[in-house]
């Protein structure tokens, strides 16, 4: 069963049944994984084939996936047996059947088949067949685009999934103190890469960890790629290695990105974690309710625009529940223009990376907006690590 009692969860859906009302939709049709936890307590590693949750405005939700997942749904989740459904496996990945012409047919069946329906089309796992299957299926219904709708919901974090974050932090911590003691000129990226992950997975004795949404690394001659996976080629000397990661616990992230420079840092490197350490405790002193995300960032660029420094990609985003490709929430990100007010219990990953070729730097931390301004997640000091 989940972490979260079920009072938490009658909560959560009556805060989307209010977005659904505000948007005129009747019936939300939830294919991201992370929406479906959110809503339902739902948790499998099952999302590389179609399921959906299925939340009305006068009923209560429920599962339809693959037929061999219901028992991961009856293990997770608090739905009554009878609103988890399993579809045949004739229907997957099949050329001549598809899983949303039977989670149609079962719309149809439980009176839904003349409703108006939002659909998550900015999703991972909703695909345009999805929607042409969907669409052909049901041809009574309105359509709607609820993107967006869940995440919104989910960036006010209740206390127990703050807690889980925290959790993640601390876990985040570990795997990249991990990094920092493990690394050396001669150790191959990919078994650096394992010992990061063995931490993440790990955690600590109290509790362990899960899967990330991601661990990336740039060095060297790519140090100034910000999404790069590791090969197997050794780290090398005098370079700088970019380490990004986070904590998983419970699907629930913090992330966490710091710098190692193998040998004797140049004197503009350091020049640069100095600015950008200075950066990031600007932007955390500006961090309170009513402030904008708009703000946040205003401030970091007031410190680097003294330098002559140019950031031209966001400094952060809401972060929180999520599984693979992702750990972001895909709402208020840190940047010019965003109006997003905060408030307590929102949490972001604040990213400041410098990506300037082979003399590239980031420090990244995950914070929560607290009622008189913020708490880190992480306690690894903030700077540029040397490894002699």
């Amino acid at each position: 069963m989940s972490r979260f009692t079920l009072e938490e969860y009658a909560h959560r859906l009556a805060r989307t049944r209010d977005a659904m009302q505000a948007r005129q939709i009747e019936v939300l049709l939830i294919t991201s994984p992370e929406n479906m936890n959110y809503l339902t307590g739902y948790d499998a590693w099952s999302f590389y084939t179609h399921q959906m949750a299925i939340v009305a405005l006068d009923r209560e939700p429920i599962w339809i996936g693959r037929g061999i997942d219901v028992p991961c749904a009856t293990a997770t989740s608090y739905l009554q047996p009878s609103d988890v459904i399993g579809y045949p496996d004739e229907y997957v990945q099949s050329s001549e059947r598809h899983p949303m012409e039977f989670i149609a047919a079962e719309l149809e069946r439980r009176g839904l088949g003349s409703r108006v329906l939002g659909v998550e089309m900015d999703n991972y796992y909703f695909t345009a067949r999805c929607f042409h299957k969907l669409q052909a299926s049901l041809p009574r219904c309105t359509f709607k685009d609820a993107s967006g709708l869940v995440n919104w919901v989910r960036i006010i974090k209740s206390e127990a999934e703050v807690e889980l974050i925290r959790q993640a932090g601390v876990i985040a911590d570990r795997a990249m103190t991990t990094a920092v003691e493990t690394i050396t000129p001669a150790i191959r990226q990919c078994d650096l890469a394992a010992r990061i992950m063995q931490a993440q997975i790990t955690g600590t004795e109290a509790y362990g960890g899960a899967v990330p949404g991601g661990l990336v690394m740039g060095i060297g001659a790519k140090a100034a790629a910000p999404h790069l996976s590791w090969t197997d080629d050794p780290v090398g000397s005098d370079v700088v290695a970019n380490i990004e990661l986070g904590g998983c616990r419970a699907r629930y992230h913090a992330g966490l990105a710091r710098s190692v420079y193998l040998g004797n840092p140049p004197g503009q490197l350091r020049e640069l974690a100095a600015i950008v350490r200075d950066g990031l405790e600007t932007v955390f002193a500006s961090v309170a309710p009513g402030r904008t995300c708009a703000q946040l960032e205003e401030a970091w660029r007031g410190v680097i625009s003294r330098f002559g420094l140019i950031k031209p990609s966001r400094i952060g985003y809401s972060i929180g529940l999520g599984y693979p490709p992702d750990w972001g929430e895909h709402t208020a990100s840190l940047r010019p223009g965003d109006a997003t007010e905060l408030q307590p219990n929102m949490t972001f990953h604040v990213i400041l990376g410098m990506w300037q070729g082979a003399l590239s730097f980031v420090l990244s931390e995950t914070i929560l907006v607290t009622e008189t301004g913020h708490e880190s997640f992480s306690r690894m000091p903030r700077e540029l690590f040397v490894v002699s």
